[in-house]
């Protein structure tokens, strides 16, 4: 009996170490863990942080590869307009003549200006008609001179030529230049060569062609200075003839504010063409008529 109250008592002790072993056992894993510290929250934190996928970095990606795809398009934009080359202003008569000296005309200057005009308009024959000798030209004026002085050089005997001129609506001298206040200013200039001659402005400006048509019909006019376009407009009216005109001179030289020459402007250049193809250089071919560049 003994033995069974043994058996019984170690059998129940057996069965209770058994549950409790498996309870003491189990503890740790069922039992939260000790608080955890400050750092170790943060240490965490971080972890979770950086191991956790944020969606910011998607946003990124894809601001990035928007941004490359609108600079591929800026860059072929760039490629497809290249950019406009600056044209180059083209020089005009102002800016060559500001640097360099200006140089007086010469008989081949009229010549050439002449032929290069008519080369299109007249046949071959015709333009060796056109062609001067040199000795229908007088000396012309190497910018040292003024009008009177070199009237007095190219004509020194005008005191005869003057008293043996007395036809009417005629000018034994005519001077051509490129406007109005040009035609003004050379008359001031004749005053110490023209002596008793009496000198007539024949321009465009306030003055109508019949006006000019009967000053020249009431008295002798010895010399005569205008405008290319008012003296062939005269010359068609008859009011100025030809025939007793011996001395032409061009104001070849002068320059206006701009720098042109009368030959530069184009309308004026035109109208001394016409001028000179009215029977002006019919009369140099003949000796009649004697031309200066002054």
């Amino acid at each position: 009996m003994g033995d069974d109250l043994g058996d019984d008592w170690w059998e129940q002790k057996g069965n209770s170490d058994s549950p409790v072993g498996e309870e003491e056992g189990e503890e740790p894993e069922k039992q939260p863990t000790e608080q955890a510290s400050p750092q170790e929250k943060k240490g965490k934190k971080r972890k979770s942080v950086t191991e956790n996928p944020v969606p910011v970095k998607k946003k990124t990606a894809l601001k990035s590869q928007t941004e490359c795809f609108m600079a591929q398009e800026k860059k072929e934009d760039g490629e497809k307009k290249p950019k406009k080359k600056r044209k180059k202003k083209k020089k005009t008569i102002t800016d060559v003549l500001a640097t360099s000296e200006p140089k007086s005309g010469s008989p081949g200057d009229l010549q050439s200006l002449v032929l290069e005009h008519f080369k299109d308009k007249r046949s071959v024959i015709e333009l060796e008609e056109l062609k001067l000798q040199d000795s229908c030209f007088v000396r012309s004026n190497d910018l040292t001179h003024s009008l009177s002085s070199y009237l007095k050089e190219i004509c020194p005997k005008w005191a005869k030529v003057q008293k043996q001129h007395t036809e009417k609506s005629s000018v034994v001298l005519l001077i051509v230049c490129s406007a109005a206040l040009r035609v003004i200013e050379l008359i001031k200039q004749l005053t110490t060569f023209k002596g008793e001659a009496k000198v007539l402005k024949l321009f465009a400006k306030h003055i109508k062609v019949e006006e000019q048509v009967k000053l020249l019909q009431t008295g002798v006019t010895h010399i005569g200075v205008g405008t290319p376009g008012r003296l062939s407009a005269l010359i068609e009216k008859e009011g100025l003839t030809l025939p007793p005109l011996r001395f032409l001179v061009l104001d070849w030289n002068w320059r206006d504010q701009k720098l042109r020459r009368m030959v530069d402007i184009p309308e004026v250049k035109g109208d001394l063409l016409k001028l000179l193809d009215m029977g002006i250089l019919k009369g140099c071919r003949e000796g009649k008529v004697k031309v200066g560049l002054f």
